[in-house]
Parts: C-alpha cells; structure tokens; sequence
C-alpha cells in the first residue's frame, strides 16, 4: 500500500524529540507549512507533514485515529496551517480528527474550537463584541429577503462577506438592497458590515497584527490600491509598531476566540475610533515577514513546542 507524501516518517525516526503532525494544504505544504517545519526540525522535533484529508478514524488502532506517519499511535503535538476547503462533511470530519486530538491529549495549534470559531465570521464578531470589543456594525442573518429588508432600513453603504472566506476573496460593497448578491453566491446567509470610510477615501490602509502565546509578535500596515486591503488582493505591507490600543484589541480578540496564535485584522472609522474587524487562526504572514525583523516562523515553532513539551509532561 502507498503511504502518503511526508516530509519524515516516524516510524523510522528517533523518539528521542516530539514527534509533530503539521498539516497542510497538500502533501508537500506552502512556504509556511517549509519554515515552520526547518524551524521544527531544528529544535531537535520529528514532523510528519501531511494532511486532514488523508486521516482517519479507525477502531482497530491503538488511538482510535490513524494518522499519517504515526503508525496507528498519536502525534505529541499537531500544528494546523490548513484544513482545505471540502464540502460541510468532509470539513466536519477534518475539524472531528482535530477534536479528536485534543481530547485525546495531544496539542493542537490552533484546535478545532478556535478554527471554527475564525472561520465562521458572525461567531467571531459576536465574540468580539461579548469581550468588549468595538467592531463595525453587523448583522447576519438567512434569505436575501431579510437582508433586504434590514438594509431597506439603513441607507449608509455596506459590506458583505462570505461567511467562511478569507484574503479577500468575495468581499463586495454594495450602497442599495438590490445589490445583494444571489441566495446561491452566499449559502443564503449574508454577513453585512457598515462601511467605514469616507465616501470620497483614497487611502486604503487598515492594520494586521500577529499575536502568538498572548504576546503581539510583530504588526503592519496593509495599504491598498482599493478599498480591500488584503495582501493577497494587490495591498502594500507596510512595517508599523502598534500602539498601546492596537495591541490590547489585538490580544483581547485572539483570547476571546482562544486561539493560540491568529492575525488580528483592525480598521478606523471616519472618526477615528479603532476597531476589531476580522481574526484568522491559520495567518498567512509572507507579506509580514518581508517588513518586520522577527522571524516569525522560529517564534511560532518555538512557542509550540514549549506548549506541546508542557501537555506531554
């Protein structure tokens, strides 16, 4: 039988270091997914890099779960850079192998609760709120006839986002009901924000701030050519030293969703009141990386393993 592509397989490897699942996109992982793992490997850990998609649960190994590289037995640690997009079942199984994990002893960055937490964007931004945290006026509800009918209310221009997405993808500005997008386009649930600048803007900016094990591990300024100001959609990384405000926001968020490390997405206002405006719990931090001096994949395997050498003694 085939074993699926892994960067090391334990079974032949030494016990002597945590042995670490770190699954990814695909078989190989992505430039983070490559750095995470050197940084690993170098402080003496084993890693299997591998993906949701090719676990299982199984009753007749040791653990209840067969995962890639462990030979019927669990990682110590299991570091999440991606689940994949799939239908609701196969991302209800990917986030069940997760739970799993967790209530199995092993620890997971970020684990199966504040990934669906950051996924799902109204949960994320009722958590918010709940902490104390000013966000952007929202409501989110089903049918484009309720959306309709809400927004009929209220003439400012609005946002809408898809519900799961993220670097961009499917944010639209709308300024009357009739814009809303199709029942089909959004899963019939529409997540509508204010928009908060002025009519008239040309600047682009809002902040990312990457927090890890309760600390602010480096910021940025993303300043765009539109008024989505996602690297990934074309937006300038700018380095930027956040201020006292910025990092408390930041750091009472990431704790609110109970994520280990996320990238905390802030925006003013017209008045210039700062608020939270979206969390990530797998960050992408390439745009990041090119404006700050910390290296952020060595901070993160390091924070890990110190969280997995503590679960395991």
């Amino acid at each position: 039988m085939n074993k699926p592509v892994t960067s090391t397989d334990l079974s032949d490897a030494s016990p002597s270091g945590p042995r670490i699942a770190l699954f990814v996109e695909d078989g190989s992982g992505d430039w983070h997914a490559r750095r995470l793992r050197r940084a690993m490997e170098a402080r003496g850990a084993s890693v299997v890099t591998t993906t949701l998609s090719a676990c299982a649960f199984d009753t007749s190994r040791p653990s209840g779960m067969d995962i890639p590289g462990f030979d019927g037995m669990l990682p110590d640690g299991a570091f999440v850079r991606s689940v994949s997009t799939g239908t609701l079942e196969q991302i209800t199984f990917r986030l069940g192998i997760l739970h799993a994990l967790r209530e199995s002893g092993v620890r997971v960055w970020n684990d199966a609760r504040a990934i669906e937490r950051c996924v799902d964007k109204s949960t994320a931004t009722f958590l918010f709120q709940k902490a104390g945290l000013a966000t952007p006026p929202t409501r989110v509800v089903e049918t484009r006839v309720r959306a309709h009918a809400h927004l009929s209310a209220d003439p400012r221009p609005f946002v809408l986002k898809p519900l799961f997405g993220s670097q961009g993808n499917g944010v639209r500005r709308a300024h009357t009901p009739d814009e809303l997008p199709p029942p089909e386009a959004v899963g019939d649930v529409y997540y509508m924000q204010h928009y908060l600048r002025a009519p008239d803007a040309t600047l682009f900016e809002d902040w990312r701030v990457f927090v890890c094990s309760g600390r602010v591990l480096s910021a940025m300024v993303r300043r765009g050519k539109t008024w989505i100001t996602n690297v990934h959609q074309g937006a300038e990384p700018v380095a930027h030293a956040p201020c006292d405000e910025m990092s408390r926001m930041a750091l009472v968020a990431a704790a609110a969703i109970g994520a280990d490390y996320a990238g905390v997405d802030l925006i003013r206002d017209q008045s210039g009141q700062l608020m939270v405006l979206e969390i990530n719990s797998n960050p992408a931090w390439k745009g990041l990386q090119s404006v700050t001096s910390a290296d952020i994949a060595d901070v993160l395997a390091s924070d890990f393993l110190a969280a997995v050498s503590k679960a395991v003694v």
